[in-house]
């Protein structure tokens, strides 16, 4: 085993850059409104590093005012990069404090850039026998690379860290030695620095400059060798690629030196770490620190995953966790300062065992018997059900908890044998049908589905801390777990500290200890009735409270009857039509091959991207790449090439083909229930910010409708039996409505209460002429634009979606906006709001809370400036068909139809209708949909009926 010492040396800025990039869809937001995806980012890269390759040195270089050297050299170094987004700038505070807890050295001098204090350090590591490794993701590093000097990248979306020796960088870039990597470089030139490079040189044209002429200084002195402009060019342009050159070498010489007993990785300060980590919420990542740092086990104990990967994407709760500036904007946010008492001193956050409680275990008759007259005296009363599993359709009753008191609770186990559980919850239902007790829960809606199995209808005021909390704060998540840290400076036991981590050697619930069972269920409600009391007076603040109490909580039975009752799927017809489709696929995959001329890899972006644009030379010579240097084959990029060449429309068929019948076509049948032979969707009401309803194990939302193929999976949706037709009821144009009401547009309410087709009415004021004059295209354009304008569509956008031209488009959209002037002046009034309020909201009063409304980023101002404009359009469409649910479902259940409704998909209802019910339920559906919620513009439902989904579509 080599004995030889390891210097790790992180180029901060690229992975804090990466770190943030890589969190840009779905940002880590923490309860204060905080950013904190660039510092989990690197903290991510970082804690990586440490658990894999336990270095013995370790630094961390940041820029510092970036390079003088190379500006004096020229003035257009780095000068069109965008400004640092808000979120990198505070992040790289707490990044060096982290760094200083942890005592790591940080390494900045003003003037230079960490490539080159890196360069330096490393060569001067090199001569002191040490093997270096560059970490970083920058591929100008590939210079610096010698024997015992590495480029180490790390992994990223899914791949592996990459660490490249000499033989890596000869292949990559096709050279003879590392030092030529700077004559590439300067021949190419690099857009992310402004580096001009020679003109008309690219990376292929590099490589083959490189194998032939070995240098930028030997190209240029055998520019007679060359032909046609490309001579011309480089000729002319001599002095820029020597510049180039010098502005892509790396310095070896910067003013900092390696002195290895600095730079060796010792114990951090774990109290100052856990202060920060406290501080940005991170909890996981704090954990997984104070495992390794705290107890000195093993790094490969650590998840890295930190605090934002895949155990941080959205979670309904608890029960179910595979399923997961204006400073007064965010008052409401922040937790409790309040101390508790009961807490021992010493403690990063209360827990089970250095906090005071009570909890109790209710056994026997008797003991039963008088918990049951106390529990009917209470008037608020927090419950939580333990179960054998997360599946509400198959699991069992282990257990109940309750709670009404801080520090107090009660639990009650419940018998394995199923007839004895029926008898001790038939006790209880005196309690959960009493009208004037509230029963408080976390995701509630999986204790309704739980109990209604022993016959058990859960009656009166509801409170959900869940959903409270995502009202308050919808970007942050909702767990349990995070919600009793972030507010309550306390941390719940862990299901796996009870059952164990996933896997075959998880035990069941019914596996634990009666005690340990008692304290983890106990707390549950305890914590959860504390959370109740912290929210309840957050969303008076927030004045949310009404669209609590009147819309999210009412519409929890709705959802939970609609769940258990599930749809009907024609398995064979799913059957069949895979078959049908792996042959169709397979015959388009052969075609395609041989438009190409050769076999490879179609789900490979790398493979596809060299056929189509190396080979083939579709699209040009200039063709997107993406950051690892391979062609960007999107689908984005691929739908505009497919008009004019087929085997890229063949190639967007056959990805659709390979989706759907992995998505949805092979899927589908294994998602039906074995006990009720039914496909059974969650839908999860805490996961979308604008207040759009979300349906998750099978998501059925996200079934394609404008393809074909699509749309036969619909087929496979069939009502319960032949004494049942599925009915669908689909608000038309929801959101053009809503826009045209809130904006006072007079032009577009008239159209809308006159009953005109919308998007006729407005091509026929856009282009001047007579409505029936209008053609077919001009009313496809202003269909675009009327569904495009809400999202902020530009002349760009809009020529990429129909036949016009950028300056046709952009004529249109001017016309667009001089024929609804006040539409454009809501949309501007919008933006003023978020800006002054640092929100928008629905017309029920759901907020949509944008914290980068005045960024000084343009790119991400501009994001949170279109959510201004289309989150309330989007949420007050989701807010009315919200009511419309509740109301349709009250009518159901109090005048005992025998019809039910099923699903909810966007601005649709599907409905199992039984055939005596028919002609009565269509008026009854169209009428609930259309009057909940009045505005100056009708809304209007379309309802059809069918054997199948499709068909009632």
């Amino acid at each position: 085993m080599s004995t030889q010492k390891r210097l790790y040396l992180l180029d901060a800025y690229a992975l804090i850059f990466r770190g943030y990039f890589a969190f840009i869809k779905n940002p880590r937001i923490n309860s204060k409104g905080m950013d904190t995806s660039a510092i989990m980012g690197f903290m991510n890269a970082l804690m990586d590093v440490i658990k894999r390759e336990k270095p013995d040195h370790l630094a961390v270089a940041f820029d510092k005012g970036g390079s003088t050297y190379r500006y004096e050299m020229y003035q257009e170094y780095k000068a069109h990069r965008d400004e640092t987004p808000e979120a990198i700038k505070i992040a790289v505070p707490y990044i060096q404090e982290l760094l200083k807890a942890m005592h790591i050295p940080i390494i900045e001098v003003a003037g230079f850039e960490a490539d080159d204090l890196i360069g330096t350090l490393a060569k001067q590591a090199e001569k002191e026998d040490f093997k270096v490794f560059m970490v970083t993701p920058d591929k100008d590093f590939a210079q610096l690379v010698s024997e015992n000097i590495f480029m180490y990248k790390p992994a990223r979306m899914g791949n592996d860290i990459e660490i490249w020796g000499i033989p890596e960088v000869l292949e990559k870039f096709e050279i003879t030695n590392p030092l030529q990597v700077i004559d590439f470089l300067g021949m190419m030139g690099d857009a992310a620095d402004n580096i001009p490079g020679l003109p008309g040189v690219g990376e292929k044209t590099a490589k083959k400059f490189l194998a032939e002429y070995g240098s930028m200084e030997n190209l240029l002195a055998n520019t007679h060798q060359l032909k046609g402009a490309i001579k011309d060019k480089i000729e002319a342009n001599a002095e820029l690629g020597l510049l180039s050159k010098k502005l892509a070498t790396i310095l070896l010489d910067c003013p900092v030196t390696f002195n290895a007993e600095d730079f060796e990785l010792s114990k951090p300060d774990v109290e100052k770490t856990d202060e920060l980590f406290q501080e940005l919420e991170f909890r996981q990542m704090k954990a997984q620190f104070d495992k390794y740092f705290g107890t000195g086990k093993e790094y490969d104990e650590i998840d890295t995953n930190g605090n934002g990967t895949s155990s941080d994407t959205p979670q309904p709760a608890k029960k179910a966790p595979a399923k997961k500036s204006n400073e007064d904007q965010f008052d409401l946010f922040g937790f409790s300062d309040e101390e508790n008492d009961d807490v021992k001193p010493n403690s990063f956050y209360a827990t089970l065992e250095n906090t005071n409680h009570n909890y109790t275990i209710i056994q026997g008759d008797l003991g039963t018997k008088l918990f049951l007259q106390n529990l009917q005296n209470q008037t608020s009363v927090c419950f939580d059900t333990e179960t054998t599993g997360i599946d509400a359709l198959n699991a069992e009753l282990v257990g109940m908890s309750f709670s009404w008191q801080k520090g107090e609770a009660f639990y009650v186990p419940f018998p394995e044998n199923q007839e004895e559980a029926q008898v001790l919850v038939d006790k209880f239902k005196p309690f959960f049908e009493n009208e004037s007790i509230e029963k408080i829960g976390q995701n509630i809606k999986y204790d309704l589905k739980i109990l209604s199995h022993y016959g058990v209808q859960i009656k009166g005021k509801l409170f959900d801390t869940m959903i409270a909390h995502y009202l308050i704060n919808p970007d942050m998540r909702h767990n349990m777990d995070v919600l009793s840290e972030t507010y309550l400076k306390y941390s719940p036991k862990s299901i796996e500290d009870l059952i164990g981590k996933k896997g075959k050697n998880q035990k069941s619930m019914r596996d634990v200890s009666l005690e340990e069972i008692k304290e983890y269920a106990a707390e549950d409600a305890d914590i959860t009735y504390q959370l109740k009391q912290n929210f309840s007076p957050i969303l008076d603040k927030a004045e949310t409270k009404k669209l609590f109490n009147e819309i999210e909580i009412p519409l929890i039975p709705v959802l939970a009857a609609m769940e258990l009752e599930g749809i009907n799927l024609d398995v064979p017809f799913l059957k069949e039509m895979s078959v049908e489709m792996a042959k169709e696929s397979s015959e388009l995959e052969q075609k395609i091959y041989e438009t190409a001329g050769e076999k490879f890899n179609l789900a490979s972006p790398k493979q596809l991207g060299d056929v189509l644009f190396d080979k083939m030379k579709i699209g040009g010579a200039k063709q997107k790449k993406t950051k690892t240097g391979q062609y960007a084959t999107g689908e984005e990029i691929l739908s505009y090439l497919a008009n004019d060449n087929p085997i890229v429309k063949d190639i967007l068929d056959w990805r659709q083909m390979v989706k759907l019948q992995s998505t949805y076509i092979d899927a589908l049948p294994n998602q039906v229930d074995k006990k009720t032979g039914r496909v059974h969707t969650d839908y999860m009401q805490t996961v979308a910010a604008t207040g759009r309803l979300s349906s998750n194990n099978p998501n059925l939302q996200n079934i394609p409708i404008r393809t074909e193929r699509g749309r036969l999976i619909r087929k496979a949706f069939i009502a319960r039996d032949e004494n049942y037709t599925l009915v669908s009821a689909d608000y038309s144009q929801i959101e053009l409505r809503i826009i045209a009401a809130l904006s006072g547009e007079e032009n577009m309410i008239k159209a809308f209460q006159n009953n005109e087709d919308i998007h006729r009415s407005t091509a026929a004021k856009v282009f001047n002429v007579p409505l029936e004059e209008v053609t077919k295209e001009q009313r496809s354009n202003a269909k675009t634009v009327n569904f495009g304008i809400i999202y902020g569509v530009s002349a760009f956008g809009l020529s990429n979606q129909t036949s016009l031209s950028r300056k046709e488009s952009a004529e249109l959209i001017d016309a667009y906006y001089a024929t609804y002037p006040k539409l454009k002046s809501y949309m501007s009034n919008q933006v003023d709001f978020a800006r002054e309020h640092g929100y928008v909201q629905t017309v029920l009063g759901r907020r949509r809370y944008l914290k980068d409304i005045n960024s000084a980023n343009m790119m991400v101002k501009s994001g949170a400036e279109r959510n201004a404009v289309n989150a309330p359009i989007q949420g007050s469409a989701a807010d009315i068909i919200k009511i419309a649910m509740i109301n349709i479902h009250k009518k159901l259940t109090s005048e005992n139809w025998k019809s039910k409704m099923l699903l909810q998909v966007h601005d649709e209802l599907v409905f199992d209708v039984h055939n005596s019910e028919l002609e009565k339920i269509k008026p009854m559906i169209k009428h609930e949909m259309e009057n909940a919620f009045k505005m100056d513009v009708p809304l209007d439902v379309e309802i059809g009926v069918g054997k199948n989904w499709l068909e009632a579509h």
